[in-house]
């Protein structure tokens, strides 16, 4: 199944890519941008045909019938940065089995590192990325200097909090939250945070991956997140990684400190 959704999330992402040679640059304002609903329907349609079971879109709403199985999608998590012309924005295709992330893929069509897809699906050994099978075992790095924790491009504005909330780690901004649980997933960096509210579309693939690779996804309390209902926010900044690194980052003063409200 993941290797159908991966040829799906590629050709979307082929739409995101060509919308950003657009002459005069993508459409849309904020946080909307036309091309979102364009690939949402073309990864709605393409999902239901790989397994016809519930759907949870951002862009083009939910169809919940209490059905085991579940899609989450986000077609472009990171549309202001997108927008404003920055790489890194993601797709973002989980599937949930009995609220339990199984299925992550998550593909940037333009990052720095390039077109970057990971993936994995339950009873996969490692991760898929860019078609090879690698094995990241997240729990085995360690919080230190040589270390990375990825944040949202808002850090740019504060880099001497951010430096300072994620010590002795580096810390490296980036859109989409779905692709730094990703990249952390492939041992890039050891957490990935957001300290704005998330809701399933954008975190449950990226959870998947963590998964895969030994993580987990926890809360602004430190607590594992769930997927009991997919209509509302799951948290107020979330913290994805190495599990003892991400309990220590979620343990401080973020909200306080850089002024989230």
């Amino acid at each position: 199944m993941v290797h159908d959704v991966i040829s799906l999330v590629l050709s979307a992402g082929a739409l995101i890519s060509a919308e950003t040679a657009r002459p005069g640059g993508p459409r849309g304002v904020g946080d909307k941008a036309d091309i979102d609903v364009e690939v949402e329907l073309l990864l709605r349609e393409g999902l239901l045909r790989v397994k016809e079971c519930d759907f949870w879109g951002e862009e083009t709403g939910s169809v919940l019938t209490g059905a085991r199985h579940c899609w989450v999608v986000d077609p472009n998590d990171g549309t202001t940065d997108f927008l404003a012309g920055r790489p890194g924005s993601a797709i973002s295709v989980g599937l949930l089995r009995d609220s339990v992330p199984v299925l992550g893929v998550v593909y940037a069509p333009i990052s720095v590192r390039g077109p970057d897809c990971i993936a994995w699906q339950y009873g996969m050994s490692g991760l898929l990325r860019n078609g090879l099978h690698v094995c990241p075992d997240v729990n085995a790095l360690q919080l230190d200097a040589n270390s990375v924790v990825f944040v949202s491009t808002a850090a740019y504005q504060q880099p001497e909090l951010n430096a300072a909330l994620c010590a002795p780690a580096r810390f490296s901004p980036m859109p989409s939250i779905a692709y730094r649980l990703a990249r952390v997933a492939a041992c890039d960096g050891i957490a990935g945070v957001s300290l704005y509210s998330v809701s399933p579309h954008d975190v449950v693939a990226g959870h998947a991956l963590l998964r895969a690779a030994g993580g987990d996804l926890l809360d602004q309390d430190g607590q594992p997140i769930r997927y009991d209902e997919l209509n509302k926010p799951l948290c107020q900044s979330c913290f994805g990684g190495n599990v003892s690194a991400s309990q220590r980052l979620a343990a401080r003063p973020w909200r306080q400190q850089l002024s989230i409200t």
